[in-house]
């Protein structure tokens, strides 16, 4: 088939998973309706079309499809589009599986999350469930939404991906935002519908948000296409806690979105004691379906675990501790110990340390007790923000020289609009890397309505080299669960600042025929090449290595002796200016720029300059990092630099 006449590329029909407010007053952006930015006006946001692949004005050429429970009057002057895609899907599952709304209507919630987080309307009284209450609103509150859902319950496959970014790039929309991705290890670029849409909306000017992954691990990063933005996900100041009262009087606080509340003490034990059938202790500690038996647990609060990277659901914990009787439930689970989970009983997560002491009260005292108290709002939680542990990491696993995440925003614990299609709610609170990506959609749609103009290239390179290393109280951001020192890998070139973006000074600009230069310089021939481009593009120019990319982060994966790279920034700030290099140097490694200085006379003016990697230690092989920042009176243009030094291979001869 694939050398079939007219035939691009043949690929699996993989399946793609989702990545799944107070938050935009944490990042610097107040008011209501309009977000203004002092000194700017954004009012143009009204003109941008943001496109939303999950579950308008002049010159917009989409359509509302009509459906179950969703009709063309659903469209309005805010939601000016809504398609859905099946055909993908029904290849893959079975036919006589029932799916929700044969329609664009959000079933899951997901997609009406995203959507407003970016760009939903001012709304006064938003609240879950009592907590979180207050005005809340979306990061672009006037721009247009135009939703392509192809997402359904078991996942999002390729072929209505493909088949909705074909629609998006007709249709006209400005920005798509993609809060999906991959399973680790990402496949080739060529084999990944996300990929190969994003690089045909980049190139026509269409800016592609994405979402790095939810995975945790280091060197599990997504979407790692370089004409993407990839978001890491972070704290805010705030968290739902609920209080744990020990009967020796310790108090000890969890994470907790229930709002169930135990009026007495009561008997608390370990899960293991209440092992059932053919289950050891050690299982019935997870709290898994069937595992407890109900003489042993009812009228107790459970001491369970839950395994880290394990898929099992927190909430499915709490309905198995519910079942057999349980009152309550205090969970241990390190890896995530800062996701508010709306537990069905009195519960709370808690991470080992805590825990730790928790059943140390428990195997230590005659008839131990416990008291958990119903969830509540907490403001003003430090360190924030804070890489998130669910997180995916870099480095980037298919192409180490491209930095990703790229930048790190918003995404634990974000309340935002809901499809009462699910749960009878209107507003829901979730964690997830799916949440930081609007967020940086948001500030792109800013960007967009200043800008008209820039580059897809451009709006990244602006959102990066503003971005911030340092968390609220000017401290190095930390990365959680264990509170280490966050790195490049964590947070890309660092967390987003919003009110920055509009005025970065100087910019790292790349076109279409840079990233096929790119794809050149890592192996890929004119025959493959011409899979992801459609066109006859030729490698005639290419780079020496991926590392040549214009882009606004340096990584260099392979650094044996000495290697040096060009980049060239293009100035959008004052037409007379100069900015001096400021590095600090990655441990083990001198840099050098050259020139040290650079003078511009006009707006748009470009300057190449040159950095310099020269080995100063050995290494041990592991990853270094430091920093390359223009500055001047006005702007900082900051760039991570990443490197890892190879070893010697000269060693003993036997």
């Amino acid at each position: 088939m694939a050398k079939m006449p007219g035939v691009v590329s043949v690929f699996p029909n993989s399946k793609r998973r989702l990545h799944t407010t107070h938050s935009w007053d944490f990042m610097g952006l107040v008011g209501e309706e309009t977000m203004e930015i002092p000194g700017y006006s954004t009012k143009n946001q009204q003109n941008v079309i943001v496109g939303f692949i999950d579950t308008v004005p002049a010159r917009w050429r989409g359509q509302c499809q009509s459906g179950e429970a969703f009709n063309v009057s659903s469209c309005n002057r805010k939601v000016i589009g809504a398609r859905y895609y099946l055909s993908g899907y029904e290849a893959e599952e079975d036919p006589l599986k029932m799916v929700s709304f044969r329609s664009p209507r959000d079933s899951s919630g997901h997609g009406s999350h995203t959507a407003s987080t970016a760009a939903g309307r001012y709304v006064t009284n938003m609240n879950y469930k009592g907590l979180a209450a207050g005005g809340a609103r979306g990061g672009a509150p006037m721009a247009r939404i135009a939703v392509y859902k192809t997402c359904w319950d078991s996942g999002c496959y390729d072929v209505d991906l493909l088949a909705a970014f074909d629609d998006a790039v007709r249709d006209g929309v400005h920005i798509l935002s993609v809060s999906l991705g991959p399973d680790s290890p990402q496949g080739d670029y060529f084999n990944d519908a996300i990929s190969v849409g994003s690089f045909h909306a980049a190139s026509r000017g269409i800016v592609v948000v994405a979402s790095v992954g939810n995975e945790g691990n280091q060197g599990t990063a997504t979407n790692l296409a370089p004409w993407i933005i990839t978001v890491a996900a972070s704290s805010t100041d705030r968290e739902f806690t609920s209080d744990i009262i020990l009967g020796d009087g310790s108090n000890f606080t969890g994470e907790s979105l229930s709002l169930f509340e135990m009026n007495a003490s009561t008997r608390i034990i370990s899960a293991s004691e209440a092992y059932a059938g053919y289950f050891t202790p050690y299982q019935s500690s997870y709290c898994l379906e069937s595992s407890l038996n109900g003489t042993k647990a009812r009228g107790k609060v459970l001491v369970c675990r839950h395994a880290e990277s394990s898929t099992e659901s927190k909430l499915a914990k709490s309905v198995v501790v519910k079942e057999v009787g349980g009152v309550g439930m205090i969970l241990i689970d390190e890896a995530d110990k800062d996701v508010a989970i709306p537990f069905v009983i009195p519960a709370a997560i808690v991470g080992r340390g805590i825990g730790d002491k928790i059943l140390s009260y428990v195997n230590h005292t005659r008839k131990p007790t416990t008291r958990i108290l119903t969830a509540k709002t907490v403001l003003g939680s430090q360190p924030a923000p804070r890489v998130s542990a669910f997180s995916s990491k870099g480095p980037n696993a298919l192409t180490p020289e491209i930095l990703k995440p790229d930048v790190t925003a918003p995404g634990l614990n974000i309340l935002a609009a809901w499809s009462p299609a699910t749960g009878k709610m209107h507003f829901n609170i979730l964690s997830g890397t799916s949440m930081a990506c609007p967020h940086v959609t948001g500030i792109v749609t800013l960007i967009k309505a200043v800008y008209p103009s820039w580059s897809p290239s451009a709006i990244k390179s602006a959102i990066m080299t503003t971005a911030s290393v340092l968390d609220k109280s000017h401290k190095p951001i930390t990365a959680d669960p264990e509170g280490r020192r966050g790195n490049p890998f964590d947070f890309g070139s660092g967390f987003v600042n919003p009110t920055g973006v509009l005025n970065p000074g100087l910019i790292y600009d790349a076109q279409p025929m840079d990233y096929k230069a790119f794809l050149c310089s890592i192996g890929y021939d004119e025959k493959s090449l011409h899979l992801i481009t459609r066109d006859n593009s030729t490698c005639d120019q290419t780079f020496a290595t991926a590392s040549s990319l214009n882009y606004p982060s340096v990584t260099v994966p392979n650094l044996k002796d000495n290697f040096s790279v060009t980049r060239t920034v293009t100035n959008v700030g004052n037409p007379k200016s100069i900015y001096k290099a400021v590095v600090s140097s990655p441990f083990g490694v001198d840099v050098t720029v050259v020139p040290q200085r650079l003078i511009f006379n006009s707006y748009g003016q470009k300057i190449n300059f040159t950095v310099n990697f020269k080995v100063a230690a050995p290494s041990k092989g592991t990853y270094a990092f430091g920093s390359l920042s223009w500055r001047n009176r006005k702007s900082r243009v900051t760039s991570p630099l990443v490197v890892r030094i190879v070893p010697s291979s000269l060693g003993l001869v036997r």
